[in-house]
Parts: C-alpha cells; structure tokens; sequence
C-alpha cells in the first residue's frame, strides 16, 4: 500500500499543473504528514502584499493532495480520490513563504479497509498554514473520498 514517496514528489508538480504553476516545494512527505511551500512571489500577492488567499488555498489543497496520492497512489486503478469539501480559516495576515503541513486524520488502513469492504470512504486532513517564523495564518480541512471506479 501506498505510492513511492520520491516518486510522488517528482511527478505530483507534472500531474497537477496548479503546483508548478505557483511553483510550490515539496518538504517534508511520508504517509502521515505532508508540507509544501509556497515562495513569496509578487506575482501572486493581495491587496496588502501578502499570499493572495487563493493562492494559499491553493498551497493547502495541493499538500493534502499529494498526501493522499502518497496514500493511495497505487490504488488509482480501484479509486478515484476527489475532495468533497473544504473549509478554510484565514486566521492572520501571512507575509513572505508560507508553509501548509497536512495531515491526515484516519489511517490508511483503516480507509483501504472500508473501500475493500465495498464503501466510498471519507475522511478528513487538516492543514496548517505557517509563516516562515512558525506563526499559524490559517486551517483548512478538507473532506476526501475514495469513489470507487466503475469496473
């Protein structure tokens, strides 16, 4: 279970154009957490000369993404995994690179199980977005599913 980390790292910026597009950086990866960067860039800032919000959307959504890819990479053949719903909470002004680190709220295992047992899973990761100092800007949680692909 689970695809090859370096390999999603690699092939995630090539697969969802968005992450090359905002030339987002990959930290750190394993199964549990993800951590991606989104350098400041003032082709992308707001009104005030911080990360647009969407653009760090963006950041959050995409770490998430890659954390459930590392997941269930190789079950692309079984399941299709597409976020259902997503809440965001822009807690502070962000300045500079932020940093979003996901984390996923149920294990693997647990998921696989009940997608095996004939369900669509849900279920939750939470990110958070930091400024290069460590200071929490904002939270999202994001709803995913496995939806199983038609055979």
């Amino acid at each position: 279970m689970s695809m090859d980390i370096e390999g999603v790292k690699v092939g995630f910026p090539q697969a969802v154009p968005m992450v090359h597009t905002l030339s987002l950086e990959f930290g750190d990866l394993d199964l549990q957490r993800a951590e991606m960067t989104l350098p400041d860039q003032q082709a992308y800032h707001n009104h005030v000369g911080g990360p647009h919000a969407g653009a760090m959307f963006t950041l959050a959504e995409s770490a998430s993404g890659a954390l459930v890819l590392a997941n269930f990479g190789d079950r692309l053949a079984d399941a299709t995994p597409l976020a259902v719903e997503a809440t965001i909470r822009y807690l502070k002004l962000a300045m500079g690179p932020v940093t979003a680190t996901a984390r996923m709220m149920r294990s693997g295992e647990e998921i696989l199980a009940e997608l095996e047992a004939g369900g669509r899973p849900e279920f939750l990761v939470e990110i958070d977005l930091a400024t290069a100092d460590g200071t929490v800007t904002g939270q999202m949680t994001i709803v995913w599913t496995l939806k199983p692909n038609k055979r």
